[in-house]
């Protein structure tokens, strides 16, 4: 069987200015944000990002790497919309394609089908057909002749997804309560990556959990990465939880110049071991400055 194990530098190489990559996890859970890590530190560009967006967004947007962004949301879950997509959609700096949750996801099924799109009902009586005016619909061939919503596919050029565990051949498993629709990302693009927290031989993934949660075909892989902590600041669950200080610090440093320069250079100027020590050491002094409060 292949092995398919990479590096992040090996996955980045893989992708190439003007591509539409599609990034799973949802909102700010289980994002591959190592992998995202990589491509703000490569010279990739001019990319259409498809996402149930987070961090992922708001990250690539901030470095200008984004030149239009297919989303249902972009949020971080406790804290509304992230800053920096914020600052760019009200710029202008990116083109956006907003559509309702469910016809995203159709958009997704629709690729991974090789079809060139799918009806829905969802949309119709909204402003989702005004701000999307490419939209077309389409009338039922059946005795209804219902008018519906033809959402065309997502088709990807390339699409990485986070899980918790995976194997050298590629097969992933995702152990929270949260497996969304990352294979229809990676069923809908033509280069399929994975990241994961850890590597572990084949015949132990069946030990991690349930057969259910085996949601990722090694069909489905053209690339694993072992990525430990690469969620984070999103939750991995149950390996970690979203990092609800950082997170805070990432969105209290968006809002000033300088603050943002000083985040810039500590977590991303930095490989990706820079990253998870700067990250930890973020998190020491948090909890030195706690108590030494409580001391006082």
């Amino acid at each position: 069987m292949t092995d398919k194990r990479l590096s992040l530098d090996d996955l980045v190489g893989e992708l190439r200015s003007g591509m539409t990559i599609g990034i799973g996890g949802w909102g700010s859970r289980r994002k591959p944000m190592a992998a995202v890590r990589a491509i703000l530190r490569s010279d990739l560009t001019n990319l259409t990002v498809a996402s149930y967006g987070g961090p992922d967004v708001g990250l690539l947007c901030a470095a200008g790497k984004v030149k239009r962004v297919i989303y249902g949301f972009v949020t971080l879950d406790s804290i509304p919309t992230d800053p920096h997509f914020k600052a760019a959609r009200q710029r202008g700096a990116v083109e956006a394609t907003e559509v309702d949750e469910g016809m995203f996801y159709l958009g997704l099924l629709a690729a991974s089908q090789r079809i060139p799109f799918l009806p829905t009902r969802a949309g119709l009586g909204s402003d989702v057909l005004r701000v999307n005016p490419g939209l077309r619909t389409v009338t039922s061939p059946y005795d209804d002749g219902e008018e519906l919503v033809a959402m065309p596919a997502i088709n990807l050029d390339a699409a990485i997804v986070h899980v918790n565990r995976a194997d050298q051949r590629g097969s992933g498993q995702i152990l929270g309560p949260d497996p969304f629709f990352d294979e229809l990302f990676l069923g809908a693009a033509v280069r399929r990556f994975v990241t994961t927290e850890r590597l572990v031989p084949t015949d132990e993934l069946p030990a991690g959990g349930p057969i259910q949660t085996l949601s990722i075909s090694r069909l489905l892989t053209d690339g694993v990465v072992e990525t430990p902590g690469g969620a984070h600041f999103t939750a991995c669950v149950p390996d970690y939880g979203r990092d609800e200080a950082f997170q805070k610090a990432y969105v209290a440093a968006a809002g000033e110049p300088d603050a943002w320069a000083a985040f810039h250079r500590r977590f991303l100027e930095v490989d990706e071991a820079g990253y998870q020590r700067a990250r930890e050491e973020a998190a020491a002094e948090r909890a030195s400055a706690t108590d030494g409060g409580g001391a006082r």
